[in-house]
């Protein structure tokens, strides 16, 4: 006999769709109107129906911000996701040295993105900050104000020191729930290291590898703070991200429509790839669920 269905539970969850209504729905809604109108001032909209959006797919400007995101996102996955795990398994699991470490590795995911930037942007000066007078010391011309390779070391730099602490966590994390008896039974059947990491300890991280995959992969394609206060999008716009070329244009130039339809257009490629990353990365778990198995 089925059970009854408890419809008084809605009014726990009635809360948090109110909110989420509130912060996320409406503002969407009020950027969707802007997307398909025109103004000049006073208040008076005009019907744009979907030039705006023509005009940003059309626009080399959207598409070279977009391949420098993407250019970005893919460089901060290939380093941060290995070097977090290789961090991970490195830490101790026992005695003082777990919650030193914990806490080390907690310190740059507490530290506001606006500061973070402006750290890196004293950090890396040739006249007052230590890695720009140290690399000058050494003869190595660094100036991440007027060379573009400077600008995007620094910032690639920034994130992967900002952020692979997240990582780090979320792998620690994983390891810690593996039971001492797989290590023991892979220590009587002699088995290597590389043996134990894959087949003992990255499948026991698979599940929270795919959450610090897509959550460095949404924040790095959304990154806008810290390279901002870095170089501004500079030198030139070798670092101008979608996100700071739509603050650009909403707030800099004041074209309301084109910003508008520019951030749905964000929008909807970000979850597309995220999607894609999450199908990816799920359909081998998928396929060996399914796989019959042996007698």
């Amino acid at each position: 006999m089925d059970r009854p269905f408890n419809n008084k539970a809605w009014f726990l969850v009635l809360p948090v769709l109110l909110l989420v209504a509130f912060s996320a729905v409406i503002p969407l809604m009020t950027v969707v109107n802007y997307s398909v109108q025109d103004t000049f001032g006073n208040n008076e909209f005009f019907w744009a129906g979907t030039d705006w959006f023509t005009q940003t797919l059309h626009s080399q400007r959207f598409w070279d911000a977009l391949w420098r995101n993407l250019a970005f996102s893919l460089i901060i996955l290939a380093i941060e996701v290995p070097l977090g795990i290789l961090i991970a398994l490195n830490m101790p699991k026992k005695g003082l040295g777990v919650p030193v470490c914990l806490v080390l590795m907690a310190l740059p995911l507490l530290i506001p993105w606006n500061v973070v930037g402006t750290i890196w942007q004293v950090f890396g000066r040739g006249d007052i900050g230590l890695l720009g007078h140290t690399l000058e010391a050494m003869g190595i011309n660094y100036n991440y104000v007027q060379s573009a390779r400077d600008a995007w070391i620094t910032v690639i730099v920034m994130d992967v020191w900002h952020w692979t602490s997240l990582v780090v966590l979320l792998c620690y994390a994983g390891l810690v729930s593996i039971p001492d008896a797989y290590y023991q039974a892979a220590r009587i059947d002699g088995a290597s290291r590389l043996s134990v990491f894959r087949y003992i300890q990255l499948p026991k991280m698979k599940r929270v590898l795919l959450i610090a995959v897509l959550l460095r992969f949404m924040d790095s394609f959304m990154i806008y703070t810290e390279p901002f206060v870095v170089t501004g999008g500079g030198p030139g716009n070798s670092t101008t991200f979608l996100s700071i070329d739509l603050v650009k244009m909403a707030v800099g130039q004041f074209d309301l429509g084109p910003a508008a339809a520019m951030s749905l257009i964000y929008f909807l490629i970000i979850l597309l790839l995220s999607w894609v990353f999450y199908t990816v990365m799920t359909i081998g778990d998928a396929a060996a669920t399914s796989a019959p198995k042996g007698e």
